[in-house]
């Protein structure tokens, strides 16, 4: 009797073992098999049409081939990118919610919301900036301005007067109007889009004067705009017959950084998993191609180097605020 007892505890304590097993198995984190078959969402905050949102189109195609799991762009346009940017912060960090960044807006958002913004920088997981974009000045192709010099004749002319769009308060396009002003004594009449693609059918609409739109943004529209000037250094490899503002006496130079983060607090090994990937698409010669193709710098920056080049880039920015503040929220 009492050994059938005790055979029957042993069995029981040991059905008792499996199902916890059982169940822990079943808790395990969604992260120990990532990715499976749920899609990563790839979330841009702007709207379609514009270079972020064709980067991280071409971004999540090689992903979906580099990590097996179906990636999707989700666009959550507004705010100058802060709506997409604050749904990234606050959602599970199990590596299916991931984002294409848009610097300056990264670190800009923050100082100007001073503090009280939906994101902080600290909110994120920094995986890598991939490109960059030239930012740059474009007008109608039948606009009589054709340089910078009868742009900002027009605008000292008449201050406050000539329309200039943007892609969003605080976006690059913005900020180096910003600075184009500064450097030169100029004011212009901002107009907000929620995006590229809204900012250039206003263009191509002559509901604006000026698009301050990148490189990569208005270059396959070569016919229907003239481009002004770009940022860059010097002329664009990509682009040699667009004048910088250098070389036209304004010391403009600035870009649009586009790079992947994911909400804090994603498992090292989903982080591992995604950099590698990045490194690899960033590598390949058909991405680097596309790129190219359109007018999009490579710019391949990982993890903590990226955020402490994000870190230094803040600290100006948080200059350029105290002495000129670009928005009244």
């Amino acid at each position: 009797m009492r050994k059938s007892f005790l055979s029957r505890f042993s069995l029981g304590r040991r059905a008792l073992i499996l199902s916890a097993c059982a169940l822990a198995a079943g808790a395990a984190p969604a992260w120990a098999a990532w990715p499976d078959d749920k899609p990563i969402e790839l979330v841009v905050g702007f709207a379609a049409g514009g270079g972020t949102d064709i980067t991280a189109r071409t971004v999540a195609q090689f992903l979906t081939t580099r990590t097996g799991a179906r990636v999707v762009v989700v666009n959550k346009a507004g705010a100058s990118g802060e709506i997409g940017l604050a749904y990234v912060a606050k959602s599970r960090p199990d590596g299916y919610t991931i984002g294409m960044t848009n610097m300056p807006g990264l670190v800009t958002l923050p100082i100007e919301r001073l503090g009280k913004g939906q994101f902080k920088s600290d909110d994120f997981t920094y995986i890598a900036n991939i490109v960059r974009d030239p930012s740059a000045f474009s007008v109608l192709a039948s606009s009589k301005y054709h340089n910078l010099d009868d742009l900002i004749a027009a605008a000292k002319a008449h201050p406050g007067e000539l329309t200039y769009g943007s892609t969003g308060v605080g976006t690059d396009d913005h900020l180096a109007m910003v600075l184009f002003q500064r450097l030169t004594g100029t004011r212009f009449n901002h107009i907000p889009f929620n995006g590229a693609g809204p900012l250039r059918t206003a263009v191509l609409g002559n509901q604006v004067v000026i698009g301050g739109m990148n490189l990569g943004e208005v270059m396959p529209f070569r016919e229907k705009v003239r481009i002004l000037a770009q940022a860059s250094p010097e002329r664009a490899r990509l682009a040699p017959d667009v004048p910088s503002f250098r070389e036209q006496s304004v010391n403009l130079v600035f870009n649009s950084e586009r790079g992947i983060v994911a909400p804090k607090g994603i498992p090292d090994e989903v982080k591992a998993k995604l950099t590698a990937a990045l490194r690899n698409i960033a590598a390949d010669p058909e991405f680097q191609k596309q790129m190219a193709s359109q007018f999009t710098e490579m710019d391949y920056l990982e993890g903590d180097a990226w955020k402490a080049r994000l870190d230094t880039a803040a600290k100006g920015f948080e200059t350029v605020w105290k002495e000129t503040p670009w928005s009244d929220k």
